[in-house]
């Protein structure tokens, strides 16, 4: 007899069912207050206590709008009335309320903005809206869900290939390492929606989630499918029986590391120079000859010519590999005389200057 699916005991453990709802999310822990927390809730705080002493000032001791705010602003700030006062005890009652919650809300708000300084909390929020206009301006990016191992030689090699992305993990740590490289970095859970829609989901064109956890990845699959239906969401998976969840919660490839590391050791066994042939043209760093894709629905050129007509290989010393239709079939090693089709992608092999000059004759 077959155990449990580990997805799904770990979707049990974590919200009680493998339901799609809220309630079913996996629970985090509750994070400890920081500086900008207790800012904001001593500002909170004192705003209540302002508007509360206005309003007493204004019904307890008759004063007007505009005395009643005087009245406020010079006892908060201790500026004081003299050693005797004409107000009624009612009113020196309320001054006195006044004098204790106002001085003690605006120490409050004083010792959170010392923390902030001091801890670097402020820079780190002015970083945050930095990051967030830089998100404001992008468009048909990435957005990559985790910055572990993974994540992290993915965005290096997005980076290196130029190609606009944003990172989002819950782990705060790793905001310095992703500050340094100049990363565009979001701080949160991404299995919820407002930080998809802050990492600009919507105008995205790839999400990729390579969380550690299958869990996670599928409730980011779900999630971003049901933000941006056009999404294309390639998400990993650590055991086979999660691809399948993966792919009926909306994503259009699932990565098995394990699987992929296996057969790379396979090639590198019985057929070793394969093996080396296939890491020099996928490493991006090895530069002499890379493998790259033309979408021919960007490039009208390229559209209802043949492979011969597109002076590929006589002009440009470039190999076209494939030729992937619209349909999703490989027409592996194309003669010269097939013929690209509008919703075609050319796939050719050839060296990076010889390939960014092919791209920009066919724009």
């Amino acid at each position: 007899m077959n155990g449990p699916d580990p997805l799904e005991v770990r979707l049990w453990s974590a919200g009680g069912s493998t339901s799609r709802g809220d309630a079913d999310r996996p629970r985090k822990p509750r994070a400890a207050r920081g500086p900008l927390d207790r800012l904001r809730r001593g500002l909170a705080i004192l705003a209540v206590v302002f508007v509360g002493a206005v309003l007493g000032f204004r019904f307890v001791g008759g004063y007007d709008w505009f005395e009643a705010v005087w009245m406020v602003v010079i006892t908060i700030s201790s500026v004081g009335y003299g050693e005797r006062s004409a107000a009624s005890p009612a009113v020196q009652v309320l001054m006195i309320c006044v004098i204790l919650l106002g001085i003690t809300s605006a120490a409050y708000v004083g010792g959170g903005l010392v923390q902030m300084l001091l801890e670097g909390e402020l820079a780190r929020v002015l970083e945050q809206r930095r990051t967030s206009r830089g998100i404001e301006e992008l468009s048909e990016h990435v957005v990559v869900c985790g910055f572990g191992r993974i994540g992290q030689i993915l965005a290096a090699d997005l980076h290196q290939r130029r190609q606009a992305f944003v990172i989002i993990d819950i782990d705060a740590e790793k905001f310095a390492a992703a500050e340094r490289r100049d990363y565009l970095f979001l701080t949160g859970d991404a299995t919820e929606d407002a930080m998809l829609l802050a990492a600009g989901i919507k105008r995205a064109k790839t999400l990729v989630s390579v969380l550690p956890s299958d869990a996670a990845n599928v409730f980011i699959t779900l999630t971003a499918r049901n933000l941006n239906p056009n999404l294309t969401i390639i998400a990993r998976a650590e055991h086979r029986t999660t691809e399948r969840k993966l792919i009926q919660a909306g994503a259009n490839r699932v990565v098995l590391p394990a699987v992929i590391g296996a057969r790379r050791v396979e090639r590198l066994i019985t057929r070793p120079s394969k093996a080396d042939l296939v890491e020099r043209v996928t490493e991006s760093s090895f530069q002499d000859f890379q493998l790259d894709e033309f979408s021919v629905a960007e490039r009208r050129r390229l559209a209802g010519v043949t492979v011969e007509a597109t002076e590929a290989q006589r002009r440009h010393r470039l190999l076209v590999v494939a030729v992937r239709r619209s349909d999703g079939s490989m027409v592996f090693n194309p003669d010269a005389n097939h013929t690209i089709q509008s919703g075609d992608v050319v796939i050719v092999m050839g060296r990076a200057e010889d390939i960014d000059r092919f791209r920009r004759e066919t724009a």
